[in-house]
């Protein structure tokens, strides 16, 4: 049988989507009203942060929490260049300076060490990616002593220890992209953190710049995540620990089925409850296994195949940069099919068609 790459579906929930998004159009508050204020308190309460701040997208969110942090131009931010583009995106858009440095093999992350290396006196602050669903290191980081901004795009529902990816740095910032654990239908993003400064800072740099609509303190940006996503946020948050437990148990699953024996599994980095946004294993022969299991309808790609540091409008921010585990995970990292809906059944279909293709 065909095995999608992202095996989940909203159709469960399309009666009270439709229902919460008629109620939006039938009050004719479409933007900043009831839904945003009430998605933001329940997101803030979920992750166990004091604010929450709903913005356009995920990019934006970065871009709106760097200025919030204090970052200005021509200061430097650390980050890993095995990561979505928007990540470098968003500081070179504020005047920041992108410096790139290396991940951990086995986990995808950044770790104190691979930082430490990175860091120069122009170093304002870093930006651990909580990369595929796993979580970075971001308490030990502060320990660096800067700000820590944890780029959660693809860890909504992931934790450290008892605590919630999201509410571990200074700050934080979110994608609900479809595609993404907590999903909205279309593009919406947020920042959260437990400082007022930084909150306040950040609702005023999505509006333009401005607290009241009339005096316009900088120039900031028209993001604000609209009512309708909102409102389908708040119907689908209550599912993402279910979403979660299931998709912890098909990794589970993928490792009690013998997948192991075919490529390198994830490894969570330590403490960390994965959220397996992606189920990226490593294979040597990564994109040869995808084509295979593409001709047995079994979904599989690779990610970030060039790192954001030899991407062509970077370069001139990470020539030089020596990142040998960046460079072996970016040629050997192969998303296999994850998500909610995925039965053990469907696993043994992706692992005998690992096995097959492996040969």
């Amino acid at each position: 049988m065909a095995v999608p790459l992202f095996a989940s579906s909203l159709e469960p929930y399309r009666a009270r989507l439709d229902e919460a998004l008629s109620r939006v159009v039938e009050s004719g508050s479409f933007i900043l009203g009831p839904e945003v204020a009430a998605f933001e308190e329940e997101f803030a309460r979920y992750l166990g942060a004091r604010h929450c701040v709903g913005v356009a997208n995920g990019t934006d969110a970065l871009a709106i929490a760097l200025r919030s942090l204090g970052v200005r131009p021509g200061d430097e931010v650390v980050m890993p260049s095995l990561t979505f583009y928007a990540t470098a995106e968003a500081a070179v858009e504020v005047g920041a300076v992108p410096v790139f440095c290396d991940v951990e093999l086995e986990t995808a992350c950044v770790t104190l060490d691979t930082v430490r290396a990175a860091l120069t006196p122009n170093t304002k602050v870093i930006v651990p990616v909580h990369l595929f669903g796993n979580v970075a290191p971001a308490p030990e980081l502060r320990e660096l002593g800067l700000p820590v901004l944890e780029d959660a795009a693809q860890a909504a529902g992931a934790t450290l220890g008892d605590r919630k990816a999201g509410a571990l740095g200074d700050a934080a910032t979110f994608s609900f992209f479809p595609s993404k654990n907590l999903p909205c239908l279309g593009d919406g993003g947020a920042v959260t953190t437990d400082s007022d400064e930084v909150a306040e800072h950040a609702r005023m740099l999505r509006f333009h710049g401005s607290r009241d609509k009339v005096t316009f303190e900088e120039v900031g940006y028209n993001s604000r995540l609209d009512e309708l996503q909102a409102a389908a946020l708040r119907v689908l948050l209550p599912e993402l620990d279910g979403w979660t437990e299931a998709r912890r148990a098909t990794a589970a699953e993928y490792e009690r089925q013998g997948l192991a024996e075919h490529v390198t599994l994830p490894r969570p980095v330590e403490g960390a409850g994965h959220a397996y946004h992606l189920y990226a294993a490593r294979s040597d022969r990564a994109d040869e296994l995808a084509a295979a299991l593409k001709e047995q309808g079994v979904g599989a790609r690779g990610y970030y195949r060039v790192p954001v540091h030899r991407q062509p409008a970077m370069q001139r921010f990470g020539a030089g940069a020596e990142l040998p585990a960046t460079e072996e995970l970016a040629a050997t990292n192969l998303a296999l099919p994850m998500g909610a809906g995925l039965s053990p059944e469907a696993v043994g279909e992706v692992v005998e068609a690992c096995a097959s293709g492996s040969t």
